[in-house]
């Protein structure tokens, strides 16, 4: 099952007590997945859904809400192998999923969830962060970006065709979208899955910069090789001061020391930078001679 689908499961199966809480949910199914006709004084929505725990959901909460029985149609595709679900029921007060009131912030996360269940995705958090819900309206995602930037949420909009999408990107920010909408077991294996690969790049970043400067080590030695053995071989190291010509001869000697092992290891011990003042002298020495 894709992340996608075990958020859907879960928040599928999240059940509340409150009335005015299934009412938002309900609420934002019928406008991400559903349609609601008048015929005078009577209501008749209907829920469309690919999903087996979507469509039970719309069932069970138009059953608790409203305390009626709804029709469920099923569709079989016998060449995608899917099914999709159509959810009915009748009666004056369904009125009230249409007005629902969503200003309690139970409310609002309720909301959420039932645009999530209807229209949402999300990417496998093991490649990269992206967290969507795709709406019919332009509306529709406003409201969706307003209700999201209450919870400090940044959320953004973007058309895709002829459609309207809501996206997070940032991982701080999907967690907690998980966690307004009450999804927590998805929460704690997003967050692990964030740990490992945040330790993974981590360590990489290391290695990386680690194996950078072993290869500039290595370049700078085999250059000062090169410039040595240049002097070595047209003016021999007899002209040369006592302290580059003991630089000269121990760098051969240690052609893989570090600057620091190779001062200790002169006739007498200088530190880093004096090695590297001598070892750059003897470098202007080779390119002079190269000159000429």
């Amino acid at each position: 099952m894709s992340f996608s689908g075990q958020i859907r499961d879960e928040l599928s199966r999240h059940e509340i007590e409150a009335r005015h809480c299934n009412l938002a949910e309900l609420s934002a199914l019928m406008k991400m997945s559903g349609e609601i006709k008048h015929f005078g004084n009577v209501c008749a929505v209907k829920f469309h859904t690919e999903n087996l725990g979507v469509a039970r959901k719309c069932f069970t909460l138009l059953e608790k809400t409203f305390n009626i029985e709804a029709d469920i149609a099923v569709r079989r595709n016998i060449t995608k192998g899917s099914c999709s679900y159509d959810i009915y029921a009748i009666g004056e007060e369904l009125l009230a999923i249409q007005n629902a009131m969503v200003q309690a912030v139970c409310c609002k996360r309720a909301y959420l969830r039932g645009a999530f269940l209807a229209a949402g995705s999300m990417s496998d958090p093991s490649k990269s962060y992206h967290f969507e819900i795709v709406c019919n309206l332009g509306e529709q995602a406003e409201y969706l970006r307003e209700l999201m930037i209450g919870f400090d949420l940044d959320g953004k909009v973007v058309q895709r065709k002829k459609h309207y999408v809501v996206y997070l990107k940032e991982g701080s920010q999907i967690v907690d979208i998980l966690n307004v909408m009450e999804a927590h077991v998805a929460l704690m294996e997003f967050e692990n899955i964030r740990i490992v690969k945040d330790m993974r790049n981590s360590v990489n970043r290391k290695v990386n910069c680690e194996t950078a400067n072993i290869n500039k080590t290595v370049s700078a030695a085999v250059r000062q090789t090169e410039d040595i053995k240049y002097i070595q071989d047209t003016v021999g190291f007899d002209k040369l001061p006592e302290g580059l010509k003991d630089v000269a001869l121990t760098r051969l000697a240690y052609p893989d020391a570090t600057l620091k092992e190779l001062g200790a290891l002169l006739e007498n011990p200088v530190g880093k930078s004096g090695v590297n003042h001598r070892l750059r002298k003897l470098s202007e020495i080779a390119e002079k001679l190269r000159d000429k």
